[in-house]
């Protein structure tokens, strides 16, 4: 076997390598593995990264699941799968809006097989992907972004909205206004926040000193979680409010909070610490901007109610609230979704529960929204119908029927009506003047016929 050559070491020459005797086709094999373990390496992180941008869990050694992931990660393969959707509708010749369900379908399953198969060869040692989330996150996600750039693909938004059934074109259009408004608030309440508490976060910044490449990732880092940050404070207008750890909570009726890591974003949170030490209960905001907060939901069920009645056919009075408060619990199950996504684990430890409660979220909104929801439609629909009922005038008076008549029995031929009168009849009077083959019989002699 070759082994390399090791002549006599003259003066001033480099040392000899320490595999200067190791046979070349062993030398050859611990390079090609090295270089394989770093390719293997960054392959592994690059497709961890990937599944994590699917909102796909991790397990770490040592530390625990880290389930509290960026949902604005999920933005980029969000945009793949609507542009992939769009382009298995046309060419798949697709033309019916209840076939492209199939067509996102199709696209969903073999995207989370593929899912699946980077995460069980990303598995290692370092770091273990969650195989569960890795098949029903990416499951979701290409199941919803597909078939929303597929339903696009066919016709514009106004046009699709025609195609649905009136129902489920007015239950589509009150959720979809009931949310807005709850995004909105969500999103105002979050910005308010960070900027009253605008020198923490400076403060926080700068004790990081992240440099200029850190500061960029930071940047971006930070503006991944806001969607999270959104959903944060749409749960904490329900009510429920969140935990940053196990045994704490943010809502409108106080916080309490112990040790944050040192992220800038966290700064819009109340105050609950003081040098890392936990200061104790404190009020979450003002009692007059509590009940401001807390009556979000009831008008965003308000305008969710009104925007359905507006859309839908006309309806019963006693089956307007039933449908309106339909659409308060579908806006239930979308913010619950939404807040089981936007929280998770950081670890074992304490901070093994972060984010809202993802049924708590649900129930309470199902309630609330459901609740102002019903109410609104209702009276929408009676003022509607009354309206209709006011435009089409007063009804033309039916015309009197004529009274009934009765036979009087009696000594004679004898009939009465229903106002009294008598009238006396003779039933033979047309059979007299016909004889029996039904010729007409000559008149009888009587004494006025006479000459």
């Amino acid at each position: 076997m070759t082994r390399l050559a090791a002549g006599p070491r003259r003066p001033g020459a480099s040392p000899v390598p320490s595999g200067a005797g190791r046979p070349l086709a062993v030398t050859g094999a611990i390079a090609a593995c090295a270089a394989a373990g770093t390719g293997l390496a960054v392959l592994t992180m690059l497709a961890l990264a990937w599944l994590i941008s699917h909102h796909v869990g991790f397990a770490l050694p040592g530390v625990g699941r880290i389930g509290m992931l960026p949902l604005g990660l999920v933005l980029l393969p969000g945009a793949l799968l609507w542009r992939a959707g769009r382009w298995v509708v046309r060419t798949g010749g697709v033309r019916r809006l209840r076939h492209v369900g199939y067509a996102a379908l199709a696209l969903a399953v073999p995207y989370a097989m593929v899912a699946t198969a980077l995460a069980l060869a990303s598995s290692s040692a370092r770091a273990t992907p969650s195989l569960p989330e890795a098949v029903v996150c990416p499951f979701l996600l290409a199941l919803v972004a597909g078939g929303l750039g597929g339903a696009r693909a066919l016709a514009p938004w106004h046009q699709l909205a025609g195609l649905l059934g009136d129902r489920l074109r007015s239950l589509t259009a009150g959720t979809a206004g009931a949310l807005a408004v709850l995004a909105a608030a969500g999103s105002l309440l979050a910005g308010v926040s960070l900027a009253l508490h605008l020198g923490e976060f400076k403060a926080v910044h700068a004790i990081l000193a992240p440099g200029l490449v850190g500061a960029a990732l930071l940047l971006i880092a930070q503006l991944a979680y806001v969607p999270n940050a959104v959903v944060w404070a749409i749960s904490f207008t329900l009510g429920p409010g969140f935990a940053f750890g196990t045994g704490t909570v943010v809502a409108p009726t106080g916080s309490a909070l112990g040790s944050l890591p040192s992220f800038p974003l966290l700064a819009a949170l109340p105050p609950g610490t003081q040098a890392g030490v936990p200061t104790g209960v404190h009020q979450g905001v003002p009692p007059w901007l509590s009940v401001a907060v807390l009556a979000v939901p009831y008008l965003a069920g308000a305008l969710g109610g009104l925007l359905m009645t507006r859309a839908a056919p006309a309806a019963a009075l006693e089956t307007a609230p039933l449908w309106g408060f339909a659409c308060g619990a579908l806006t239930g199950c979308v913010l619950g979704v939404l807040a089981a996504f936007a929280g998770g684990p950081l670890g074992d430890g304490r901070l093994a529960a972060v984010g809202p409660s993802g049924w708590q979220v649900g129930a309470v909104a199902s309630l609330e929204v459901g609740v102002a929801a019903a109410v609104t439609a209702g009276i929408a629909n009676w003022r509607r119908q009354r309206a209709v009922t006011a435009s089409a005038g007063p009804a033309a008076a039916p015309p009197r029927p004529r009274p009934a008549t009765r036979t009087v029995p009696g000594p004679g031929p004898v009939t009465a009506t229903d106002d009294g009168h008598t009238i006396y009849v003779n039933p033979w009077a047309g059979a007299e003047d016909q004889d029996s083959a039904g010729a007409r019989a000559p008149a009888p002699h009587r004494p006025s016929s006479l000459p």
